[in-house]
């Protein structure tokens, strides 16, 4: 083997060296990289579980609200008839007189 031969040869074993040094770290990126999209994903589904419970508990809330407007609804118009109520009962009252 000659000398330029050898060159040639140390020259590529270099390159592969570097090859795989690259590639090493190529693959500790990729894991990386892999642990970043697991985290993500996992806060993702966490938003998706958080944002599901705050719809939910809109809508007890949107009912609640609801019910309670039906409950002054309620308690007006019960206001509103006792005092009709009054009225017809001084009419009667009137008229008996």
């Amino acid at each position: 083997m000659t000398d330029k031969e050898r060159e040639l040869l140390k020259l590529l074993e270099t390159r592969i060296r570097q090859i795989i040094l690259q590639r090493d770290e190529l693959q500790q990126q990729i894991r990386d990289l892999e642990g970043q999209i697991d985290e993500r994903d996992e806060r993702i589904k966490q938003l998706v579980r958080q944002n599901e419970e705050t719809a939910t508990l809109y809508a007890n809330l949107k009912v609640a609200r609801m019910l309670e407007l039906s409950d002054d609804d309620t308690r007006n118009a019960r206001l509103r008839l006792s005092r009709l109520v009054r009225e017809v009962d001084k009419c009667i009252a009137l008229l008996k007189s």
